[in-house]
């Protein structure tokens, strides 16, 4: 399959596997490009530009296809070293980045100018167009269904691609709700340029996280997220549990007098405990709504070549039929 996507960024389907925190790993990221795809290592997991440096080297290890490195822009006092997380990434001969959170302006010039195409995630068509009208290569779209932070506008993509297709000039992939060739061919269908998936790709064989976390997203429905963070207006979409629910309730109660330190027990610093160690129940975790279409713990290899097989019959029988009927 070639769009504007697989062409920009040398790959074989248009599947990215997003950044996501304590997921990214090399493993996860090989085995994606490996398949096929363009797997994503997610920077900010690693805690300095060294262990980032290291872990480009793994994945150079295990795949000589391309790969990418997710760097999210934080709104914190003290920042990451970023000047030194984009010098691990040119220098390891990274050509892609993925850049999410704040307006990635001040760190293009210096990517491109080492040959590096940068695609910035979006949760609206205005934040689309400002990312191009910067000089971003290309934009993830992420609609209100995705996990993680889908943004406040609450719009969901059968509205916000089309809408996106019809503002934007540069190439994007849609983002949230992705699970399988259904996902990818109705995607194309409303103008994107692929799909980028999140939960889906936690549910792997390869994803270096604990069973138990692929088990809960196989044994969750649709119903079963919740947004939490909304009076902070930092939204974030995550699986329910009790820690979930408690959140939940110190929101209710606290209402505008609600600020983040009254959540950090359910929200900071639980991803190791989390996707590490299998505490199911040690906090927040982003997953999408996606979860309800996710029966199996599949290979990458298996889960891509699933999705290719059954766009392309999509697009060659059924949708073809209805156009001969």
């Amino acid at each position: 399959m070639k769009t504007r996507i697989t062409e920009l960024f040398g790959i074989e389907h248009p599947i990215i596997q997003g950044g996501m925190h304590f997921v990214g790993f090399a493993e996860l990221a090989a085995a994606v490009s490996n398949a096929g795809g363009l797997g994503i290592i997610t920077g900010l997991t690693q805690k300095t530009p060294e262990l980032l440096a290291r872990e480009i080297r793994r994945c150079r290890e295990m795949t000589d296809k391309p790969f990418g490195v997710n760097l999210t822009f934080l709104p914190v006092v003290k920042a990451p070293d970023y000047p030194g997380y984009i010098r691990a990434i040119v220098e390891g001969g990274v050509r892609i980045v993925e850049t999410a959170g704040n307006n990635p302006q001040k760190w293009l010039p210096g990517l491109h100018e080492a040959g590096v195409k940068v695609i910035h995630k979006c949760t609206s068509v205005r934040h689309s167009l400002k990312a191009e009208a910067i000089g971003c290569d290309a934009v993830s779209v992420d609609g209100f269904e995705c996990g993680g932070h889908p943004g406040e506008d609450d719009i969901p993509n059968f509205i916000l691609l089309p809408r996106a297709a019809e503002a934007l000039k540069i190439p994007f992939v849609a983002s949230g709700g992705m699970a399988d060739g259904r996902s990818l061919v109705a995607a194309l269908a409303l103008g994107a340029d692929g799909m980028n998936m999140g939960t889906r790709f936690i549910a792997t064989k390869e994803a270096p996280v604990h069973e138990k976390v692929k088990q809960a997203i196989v044994a969750a429905s649709e119903l079963d997220t919740r947004l939490v963070m909304r009076p902070l207006r930092n939204t974030e979409r995550v699986l329910t549990n009790a820690a979930v629910e408690r959140l939940l309730e110190k929101e209710r109660t606290l209402g505008a007098d609600l600020k983040f330190e009254d959540i950090m027990e359910e929200v900071a610093g639980v991803y190791p405990r989390i996707m590490l160690d299998g505490d199911m129940e040690a906090g927040a975790w982003s997953c999408g709504m996606v979860a309800g279409l996710i029966h199996d713990v599949p290979t990458v290899r298996q889960l891509i070549d699933r999705i290719m097989a059954e766009a392309d019959g999509l697009i060659r029988q059924r949708l073809a039929g209805v156009l001969t009927a």
